[in-house]
């Protein structure tokens, strides 16, 4: 009963925050079934592996069953760059299986080292002793925490509310290679909570971003929209209109998934194109709005120019309107105005042009 309480004192602020995922969980509408069932492995693995290094430290304090605790060292090993991998598989859109073929490659040698000492051993004493392969482990993890942020950012729209969240979970891993090192093995006592913290906490920002997102398309929605115009008005130098052509169209001959397929094609050529000062929008249907803070009329130029390449290499094609605010003299209400007429001209054009009936767009 005093080992069990004990582990309850030592972990109870993990297990805190693995209730609350749980909770978290349970109740999201934005993350598709699959990732759920994947944070819930995460969130038993973490679990798991806080009793397996209770143990092993328990086993130390009290200098008994060294045979024991030197499998348990191999499992802690093994497991902590499986659960790095694991987040990567989780949280990477196109991770695939083998991801986890250097955890697998380390996990093996971790087994070795149990009888060979290659990573690890316990002399007499029941001291810890690195092997020729010691800092191995510290290697592995660290080169797939490297991975997981190098993809996430790949994988984000560059936007800071997106690239915050990925450096705060870069931090919490890079703590779990350094301390190490520099505060030695007891770190591995406060490891699963890092990790649960962390975790919970990219989630946390996950949900939170994913309630700014169109669900179709991935871009900001109506409601970041609004929030943007609100809060950082002032510093919008440009506006563009974006409208798709002939999505109605596409809709009632090929049908909405058809549809869909083009509103992403399109979303995707947008999102190429912006930088960090630029933001695309879908407010609904085929209406893309692009917000520029503080940019130039040449970043602007070269901006639409971008799109228009970008979309030239898709089968679809779109209408684009665009104000500047030039003398600094008119609201966003204003440029929003003149934004939409030059999209409204520029769609007039395109309809004259193909001979296709308006009414079918």
């Amino acid at each position: 009963m005093q080992v069990f309480i004990d582990y309850l004192l030592q972990n109870w602020a993990l297990i805190l925050v693995l209730i609350a995922f749980v909770i978290m969980l349970r109740i999201t509408v934005f993350l598709d079934k699959k990732t759920i069932r994947r944070m819930y492995v995460l969130i038993a693995l973490v679990f798991a592996l806080s009793i397996i290094v209770f143990a092993e430290f328990y086993l130390e304090e009290i200098r008994q069953h060294n045979e024991v605790r030197i499998v348990l060292m191999a499992i802690r090993y093994s497991a902590t760059p499986f659960i790095i991998a694991f987040i990567l598989f989780t949280l990477v859109k196109k991770a695939r299986w083998y991801v986890f073929l250097p955890a697998i490659a380390l996990t093996i040698l971790n087994v070795i080292s149990i009888f060979t000492g290659i990573v690890f051993d316990l002399n007499a004493n029941g001291d810890l002793l690195r092997g020729a392969l010691g800092y191995l482990p510290y290697i592995g993890v660290g080169l797939y925490s490297a991975v997981l942020v190098y993809v996430l950012v790949k994988q984000s729209n560059k936007q800071t509310t997106e690239i915050i969240p990925i450096i705060f979970l870069a931090f919490a891993f890079a703590s779990g290679i350094v301390f190490p090192l520099i505060i030695g093995k007891n770190y591995s006592r406060i490891f699963c909570t890092t990790i649960a913290v962390a975790l919970f906490v990219y989630y946390v920002f996950l949900i939170l971003q994913l309630t700014k997102k169109d669900a179709l398309t991935g871009l900001f929605n109506r409601q970041a929209y609004y929030s943007s115009i609100h809060h950082k008005e002032k510093d919008i130098t440009a506006v563009i209109s974006i409208d798709m052509n002939g999505l109605k169209a596409i809709n009632d001959n090929q049908g909405h998934i058809a549809g869909d397929k083009a509103l992403t094609a399109l979303a995707d050529a947008f999102q190429k194109a912006v930088k960090s000062k630029q933001h695309i929008y879908r407010l609904g249907g085929d209406e893309f709005v692009i917000i520029c803070w503080k940019t130039s009329k040449e970043e602007l130029k070269e901006l639409i120019k971008n799109i228009k390449d970008n979309v030239s290499k898709t089968i679809y094609t779109c209408s684009i309107g665009y104000c500047y605010n030039d003398n600094e003299d008119k609201d966003y209400e204003a440029m929003v105005h003149i934004s939409d007429e030059m999209m409204y001209a520029d769609k007039d054009r395109y309809y004259q042009e193909t001979g296709i009936d308006r009414r079918s767009k």
